[in-house]
């Protein structure tokens, strides 16, 4: 008797181990170097950081949400996050999740809607893309972004859960009630996860 595996076609995008430990270092370097940056204000009467805020917001959302969970940072692109609870009593399409929320989504030429290259037109084809340490760009959505400036997909499976990396592409990816989805635009060797 001959067993023999099943066999997909389809793409699989992800980043290696050695990608990954080496995004998380720089994210570290990262997180040190822009603490500096922030102002120091003790007041009792100060409200919180936005990004502090937003965090929280979209924790309680991620858990009071019944349907599918919706988090896009734009990073270090110029644009305000966006969360939202999409209604969903089956699984759906995270790329209909995200269209629900009002947030669009452009793939590449040469890999389609497996990719994510822009995101509610950012980075938009006349922004230049600048990430210290590398050479500055314009995202032309031929082919695969850079490894240093990237849309990255995260999935959730449930409320508790840690984020993961989506191990299929936005054209194809499903997620079910209870489950959240998250576009990242991930710079340098950092790699934060929706919301943190």
């Amino acid at each position: 008797m001959t067993f023999t595996a099943p066999f997909s076609s389809a793409p699989t995008f992800f980043r290696s181990t050695g990608a990954r430990t080496t995004a998380a270092l720089g994210a570290l370097v990262l997180l040190a170097a822009l603490s500096g940056c922030a102002t120091a204000d003790s007041g009792a009467g100060s409200p919180a950081p936005a990004a502090a805020t937003a965090t929280a917001e979209a924790g309680a959302a991620a858990v009071d949400c019944a349907g599918v969970n919706v988090i896009v940072d734009f990073g270090t692109l110029d644009a305000d996050s966006v969360s939202g609870c999409v209604d969903a009593t089956a699984a759906t399409a995270a790329s209909e999740a995200l269209a629900t929320t009002g947030v669009t989504t452009a793939g590449s030429v040469e890999y389609g809607d497996q990719i994510v290259c822009r995101v509610n037109d950012r980075p938009s084809a006349d922004e230049t893309v600048v990430v210290e340490g590398q050479e500055s760009f314009t995202e032309s959505c031929a082919s695969m972004p850079p490894a240093y400036a990237y849309w990255a997909l995260w999935v959730k499976a449930t409320p508790d859960a840690d984020w993961a990396y989506a191990q299929e592409g936005l054209g194809t990816l499903q997620v079910e009630p209870g489950q959240s989805v998250g576009l990242v635009y991930t710079t340098g060797t950092e790699t934060p996860t929706p919301g943190s």
